[in-house]
């Protein structure tokens, strides 16, 4: 353990191991199969790191997350450790030579993913290869009962009968004890050393906040909060609106999401890590990766798809020990827009099976050919082909990817970013004198409003489609408009790929892979439920339902959640909050948040009593939103 110690002093400027970290590096140092179940944010990288580093020969890590095994290899470089990822895209001679490199080289760490196992020619080099400790990163991927299931991680277990005096060692942040069994056993580990680090976070408060004004309610929680802060949003468009509202509002507000642009990630996480723009507005692309101490607040404006991803989420907050609010706003509307945006577009098997036999006609892919197949896609030209749901068909494609049967390029960015730099007028003036362009402009217009305040990206097969031209067209008129100055366009050529990995064999690949698209939707269905039950229930400890789902039951109210804080404030009995309501009515009519302002309670209870007034008609509502007395 003292080579160990030395190690993390060397390379990480640490003197001493985390809770936790400590133990399971010891048992992996022994020699032992083990299994670290720690919270996001617990150090689970340094737990095969620090063994890679101290055993001969090469650490192999299987990672399901491309973006996260490119940050762990820079980083690791970065500290002059030598490390490789085998990422798509590589070439097989490139990968051959890296292969060589880690033979011949001196490489601690190679990085793949999971599919790249089931490549034979690939597993049988890592045979050859001098591995010493073999880690599973995410590993609630290998449970069916995982939210993130990936039938490619069941290979791994192949892995033990080639090296079976190695270590295993299998990491997650988030499994429930169902998930936990269903990994031990899928994997093979031997009599496993179990650590699991509590989920208890004693610094952090979780609170449901009711509103139907979110943007309000954000606006007061910032004002009080002005410290880093991460506000999740529902997706690109969100993010972008959220934005410019909040900067409208006087905050130093960025965003961050999977359309933009390397650059423009790389320069907007900058701003908010070094705390020029404390305020980050984000989809659930943001965060992997990230450990920015000093974050107060995580905002959900949204309802997550699961509290597996909640808590991750929300985790991010007061990693320094500090005070901080993990905050879910919920309106009345967020569960049915959830059921839209995570189940309704959950794929069947024939819808699944429409979407695999069109996907093969429209590359022309012959029965029993088409493995190994390369093809640039547009999933919007693909879905406007066919008339299929956007989101729908994405998870069809996801699921497709997911089983193996096709590799699919996660970069779903539009073709083109437009922003108008004229006023409308000028817009309009300009349309009177090319009235050959109005058509494409107009639609333009139309269907994205904002363009004048920011880019929005545009779907240019879309505009096509619309105004009975040619996608070229679309795309020749606003380089024209660029050159002219009405326009700003960042033109994007990051297309999206397929690769077939399998032969076309229709319904006997839907067939073979049914039962796991049933299961996956199955779980998916419980863990939203289990998402909406947790927003729902006034009567118990946030923190305390979040452990229970995670396996912990003895545990007790954490005291600083939107639960816990409620039972401490003193509710202003009705009769009189009522008495106090009409008194200030009797003086001026007011709106909900005035009344708020001045009697010092919740809006909730404000609302409740004002709910009352208006059903004994006691009171009424005007035009300009207020309540005034009913004479």
């Amino acid at each position: 353990m003292q080579q160990a110690l030395q190690i993390l002093e060397k390379y990480w400027n640490y003197s001493s191991f985390r809770p936790v970290q400590d133990e399971i590096i010891q048992s992996v140092l022994k020699g032992k199969d083990t299994f670290g179940l720690m919270p996001t944010g617990g150090g689970k990288s340094l737990c095969f790191q620090v063994p890679g580093m101290v055993f001969n020969g090469f650490c192999l890590v299987v990672s399901p997350l491309i973006a996260l095994m490119k940050d762990q290899v820079a980083q690791l470089q970065s500290r002059d450790i030598k490390a490789i990822a085998l990422t798509g895209g590589i070439k097989t001679d490139e990968i051959l030579q890296l292969l060589d490199n880690c033979q011949f080289g001196n490489y601690k760490f190679l990085y793949l993913s999971p599919e790249r196992l089931e490549q034979d020619w690939i597993l049988e080099r890592i045979k050859s290869l001098p591995v010493s400790l073999v880690a599973i990163d995410e590993a609630h991927c290998v449970s069916q009962w995982g939210h993130d299931f990936r039938p490619s991680y069941l290979k791994i277990k192949n892995l033990k009968t080639h090296f079976p005096k190695i270590p295993f060692i299998a990491l997650t942040a988030s499994a429930t004890p169902r998930v936990q069994i269903d990994i031990i056993n899928l994997l093979g580990l031997e009599n496993p050393n179990l650590f699991s680090k509590s989920f208890a976070r004693e610094n952090l408060g979780y609170h449901i906040i009711k509103a139907e004004d979110k943007l309000y309610k954000l606006n007061q929680i910032l004002q009080k909060n002005p410290e880093s802060s991460i506000i999740y949003v529902r997706n690109r468009k969100n993010c972008h609106e959220y934005a410019q509202k909040l900067a409208d509002l006087g905050f130093k507000t960025t965003f961050y999401h999977g359309g933009l642009p390397l650059k423009e990630k790389e320069k907007n996480m900058n701003l908010w890590l070094t705390d020029k723009s404390p305020v980050m507005i984000a989809t659930s692309a943001f965060g992997m990766g990230i450990d920015k101490p000093n974050v107060k607040t995580v905002i959900h404006i949204n309802l997550p798809e699961n509290l597996e991803s909640y808590y991750q989420e929300a985790g991010r907050a007061g990693r320094n020990g500090e005070k901080a609010f993990a905050i879910l706003i919920s309106s009345p509307s967020d569960i049915i827009q959830a059921e839209n945006q995570f189940i309704n577009v959950l794929p069947d098997v024939k819808f699944l099976k429409e979407v695999y036999l069109k996907l093969c006609n429209y590359f022309q892919i012959a029965y029993g050919e088409g493995i190994n197949d390369e093809f640039p896609f547009s999933l919007n030209q693909f879905c406007l082909q066919y008339k299929f749901p956007v989101l729908k068909t994405f998870n069809s494609l996801q699921f497709l990817d997911r089983q193996g049967v096709i590799s699919l390029s996660q970069e779903f960015s539009e073709k083109v970013q437009v922003q108008f730099l004229l006023e409308s007028k000028e817009v309009i003036r300009y349309i009177s004198l090319n009235p050959d362009d109005e058509p494409i402009i107009s639609t333009i217009l139309r269907s994205y409003p904002g363009i004048f305040d920011l880019q929005i990206n545009i779907n240019c097969a879309f505009v096509a489609k619309k105004t009975g031209t040619s996608e070229v067209k679309v795309l020749n008129l606003l380089e024209k408009l660029k050159n002219l100055n009405i326009v700003d366009c960042f033109f994007q050529h990051n297309e999206s790929k397929i690769v077939f990995l399998e032969v076309r064999e229709d319904e006997r690949t839907i067939n073979r892979i049914s039962k796991h698209l049933e299961n996956q939707n199955s779980v998916k269905k419980e863990q939203m439920q289990a998402m909406i039950k947790y927003v729902l229930n006034e009567t118990s400890c946030k923190s305390q339902l979040l452990l229970e789902y995670f396996g912990e039951t003895n545990s007790n109210e954490c005291g600083v959640c939107s639960y816990c804080v409620s039972k401490k404030v003193k509710k202003t009995p009705v009769e009189d909050l009522k008495f106090e309501i009409m008194n200030l009515l009797q003086q001026k009519e007011m709106t909900t948040r005035e009344i708020v302002s001045l009697v010092g309670v919740s809006e909730e209870q404000v609302l409740e009593v004002v709910k009352k007034l208006l059903e004994y008609n006691m009171v009424s509502i005007n035009s300009r939103n207020q309540f005034t007395i009913v004479k």
